[in-house]
């Protein structure tokens, strides 16, 4: 009867073959983990830094632009870009390189209370209904089907061609409908965070219904509607170019992107430049809110693991 013999050596090489082969893997997904990270953070930074030079340019527009946005040189007509004016001129001899540069101003502004307008309205009917529940989650909750029903961008101009053309009348058609988003996203984070142990202790120490909305709640369901925000400023900016394109935004001679490249649709066969060039900064600003939201929304995502 043949014994087999146990071989203790060919069995530690074996042992610490696999713990090698265990301490690789780990170590490959630490790296892997690890440049993911990197690379979200390169995102937010890159984002952030696109997003800081936009508004540098729209608050030093002035010493920045070699002309005013409305000075016209009827001599220098439907110029092609050239060293005196980057981006050629228009019909009425007008720099559009200084004209989009002053257009910065405007669409940021756009885009900002655009988003601050729906998301404070959103918010607040989305922690009522999310926190009382009941009668006050019901009608909101209805209130926003209504809404949701309609096209979004068909209720907003139905809501522009009521109240008049013009930048305010947008801002009050957004806020009217654009509100429903935030409420959903909010009141579906309060409906969970609510039940969670430090709501509960807030609450039996004798905190206020609303001390305990402000300090306790908010702060934690928050991050999706902020990441949210971040990312809605460029549809906001884009949807106002779009309405000035159709004339119920701004309105010619503002220097607002949307309606520069109205100004140039009936040159374009002559002179593209004077819609190509706003056109590209609509571009360029939804890139730098879109790749600025992704980081943000990455690091969020992995903080809160």
């Amino acid at each position: 009867m043949a014994v087999v013999g146990f071989d203790r050596e060919k069995a530690d090489t074996t042992l610490e073959g696999a713990i090698s082969g265990g301490q690789m893997a780990s170590l490959a997904r630490s790296g892997a983990k690890a440049r993911l990270i990197r690379w979200r953070q390169r995102n937010l930074i890159v984002g952030a830094l696109m997003i800081a030079l936009i508004v540098v340019v729209a608050i030093f527009v002035p010493a920045i632009a070699p002309y005013g946005p409305l000075d016209t040189d009827y001599t220098a007509r439907l110029q092609s870009p050239s060293p005196g004016h980057l981006f050629g001129t228009d019909n009425l001899g007008r720099d559009i390189y200084s004209r989009v540069l002053y257009g910065a101003s405007i669409d940021l502004q756009v885009g900002l209370i655009s988003v601050l307008l729906p998301f404070i309205i959103g918010g607040v009917l989305g922690c009522l209904a999310g926190y009382y529940g009941g009668r006050i989650d019901s009608l909101v909750m209805r209130v926003a089907d209504v809404i949701q029903a309609f096209p979004f961008l068909i209720l907003i101009i139905a809501i522009v061609a009521v109240l008049g053309t013009g930048l305010t009348s947008v801002y009050i058609a957004v806020a009217l409908v654009a509100w429903v988003t935030y409420a959903r996203l909010i009141r579906g984070e309060i409906l969970v965070a609510k039940n969670q142990e430090y709501v509960e202790a807030a609450r039996s120490l004798g905190g206020s219904d609303g001390r305990v909305i402000a300090r306790h709640l908010l702060p934690n369901v928050l991050t999706a509607a902020l990441v949210f925000a971040t990312t809605d400023v460029v549809l906001y900016i884009v949807l106002v170019s779009s309405l000035s394109y159709l004339g119920l935004a701004a309105r010619p001679p503002s220097p607002e992107w949307g309606a520069m490249i109205t100004e140039g649709r009936t040159f374009m066969a002559t002179a593209w430049w004077i819609s190509l060039f706003p056109g590209l900064a609509v571009v360029v600003t939804g890139i730098a809110f879109s790749v600025f939201g992704d980081g943000l929304a990455d690091a969020l995502r992995v903080r809160r693991r």
